[in-house]
């Protein structure tokens, strides 16, 4: 069945700063910082969360809903999808605003700076999901886009009896206490990288026992050490990394995971499966610059799967 996928649209303006940050950073001078990184290398692509995550799922044979807005510039992008045969019906326009923008600087330890314009995000808020989406879905990855866009979709979601997952990234220090609650409690799935998951604990002050008192699966993401997944039962499932072939841009590696670990949960596998595939999904996207470049079939995929875990894969 369909999985929709709520969350940004967004022109990413991808650049290479080729030294460490910390190098050109005084940490006594941050109150009075002006720092200029030069980059040599600057790419722009497609982006944003719910773009990343539905581009491979759709190459996964996934059915992604996407539901997010552009805006008076986003032609290239809406024709982008179609090209990628993913549905647009639940993709709004704003005339008037230019699509989001994220202006992301990578230096040689990985490290980023993002600068963010949200542009007309925030008009997704005008259409309820139980009436403006016409397809049926068992699943909703919502992801960080207009908070408020966030907390209707969740709250939706939950009213209409399908499960959702609570994918807050960037968007966490947005939140108070109380709505951050509010929306764990609401999602069937809590997901982030290690430092959110950290940060969540501590904007809600809740540990990761308490979290899972009010969700029922918490994935925790660990870079190149692959990931954890606990559940309310007290099930815990470690699982292991694939390694890319070349480590070329860290960008949108994150939403290729969920995409995979999503498919693969839609499939029916069980939880070290489905961070496997998320894994084996997010080496393809390290190993292009831009976040919806990776190109694989679903034979290769599986064929990759089973030399980085000595598994066989079938979809």
């Amino acid at each position: 069945m369909a999985i929709l996928v709520s969350g940004s649209l967004v022109y990413d303006h991808i650049m290479n700063f080729p030294d460490s940050f910390k190098n050109h950073i005084m940490p006594d001078q941050i109150h009075i910082l002006n720092v200029c990184f030069m980059v040599d290398k600057l790419e722009r692509s497609w982006g944003g969360t719910a773009g990343n995550i539905a581009y491979t799922m759709k190459l996964l044979g996934g059915e992604p809903l996407l539901f997010s807005v552009l805006g008076k510039d986003g032609r290239d992008y809406l024709e982008f999808m179609k090209e990628n045969n993913i549905k647009t019906d639940y993709i709004l326009s704003d005339k008037k605003r230019a699509t989001a923008s994220a202006y992301i600087t990578t230096d040689s330890d990985d490290n980023q700076i993002t600068a963010f314009f949200g542009g007309p995000l925030a008009l997704a808020k005008d259409e309820k999901l139980s009436e403006f989406v016409k397809e049926k879905f068992s699943l909703a990855l919502v992801s960080p886009t207009d908070k408020e866009v966030m907390m209707q979709h969740l709250k939706e979601c939950k009213e209409m009896g399908v499960k959702a997952i609570f994918d807050p990234g960037q968007q966490i220090t947005a939140f108070s206490e109380i709505e951050l609650k509010k929306m764990i409690s609401q999602a069937e799935f809590v997901i982030g990288n290690d430092y959110e998951i950290k940060l969540l604990q501590e904007r809600t002050g809740w540990s990761e026992e308490e979290i899972l008192k009010n969700t029922n699966v918490l994935i925790t993401t660990l870079g190149e050490n692959g990931s954890v997944i606990k559940t309310a039962d007290g099930e815990v499932v470690t699982a292991g990394v694939c390694a890319p072939l070349s480590f070329d841009d860290p960008t949108g590696a994150g939403d290729s995971y969920r995409a995979g670990f999503f498919v693969g949960y839609e499939n029916g596998y069980d939880w070290k499966v489905c961070a496997q595939m998320g894994s084996v999904a997010a080496s393809y996207a390290i190993e292009t610059y831009g976040t919806q470049e990776h190109k694989f079939t679903q034979e290769e995929f599986c064929d990759r799967y089973q030399k980085a875990f000595n598994e066989k894969l079938v979809f």
